[in-house]
């Protein structure tokens, strides 16, 4: 069984907001290490739409990107991606599935059939996930920022509070910090 790693950018105030991060090459080069880690990528339909509308376009070479965003790009364009939505059915960005009915059996059964892990890159299904007990670990590249606003990370709330263990902490050149935690016993 594979672990299901939450992954995203934050600020030091908790915002999740994609725009606040320091998109960097040294910023995409550490999600695309993670990404080349993992056996699948998992996303709620908000998050999928966004990454749809962007991506894909950067793998073709239809837009122009510096060599670190164009990897990212390529990668993602084989990665398989799973996307929970209870109102689309239909992805046609290549290699990407649907998730719909039971969350918790349906994710449950992404990670038994992915040995590599799972990461999981959505704030809103993040928190339906964790309220779940599915989330086993935690990679957030802190960013040198405060941002003053939202959205922020499980704003809508947990039913307790979650203990971690620390698994890793490194300074990026750019003064981001990725942080590894691991739920603890």
């Amino acid at each position: 069984m594979g672990l299901l790693t939450f992954c995203i950018n934050v600020t030091l105030d908790g915002c999740v907001d994609h725009r606040e991060g320091i998109a960097d090459d040294e910023t995409h080069a550490f999600f695309t290490r993670l990404m080349d880690e993992s056996g699948a990528m998992l996303w709620g339909r908000l998050t999928y739409e966004m990454m749809e509308s962007y991506w894909p376009a950067v793998g073709r070479g239809d837009v122009e990107a510096p060599p670190a965003v164009r990897e990212w790009a390529v990668k993602l364009e084989t990665k398989p991606k799973y996307v929970v939505s209870s109102t689309r059915q239909d992805f046609h960005w290549t290699n990407t599935h649907h998730i719909g009915g039971n969350l918790r059996a349906c994710v449950q059964e992404l990670k038994d059939a992915t040995p590599d892990g799972v990461l999981l890159g959505s704030g809103k299904l993040a928190t339906e996930l964790d309220r779940l007990d599915l989330v086993d670990e935690y990679t957030l590249l802190v960013h040198p920022r405060i941002a003053g606003h939202g959205p922020t990370l499980h704003e809508s709330g947990l039913p307790a509070t979650r203990r971690l263990e620390l698994i890793s902490a490194k300074p990026l050149r750019n003064g981001a910090v990725a942080i590894r935690y691991r739920r603890a016993g």
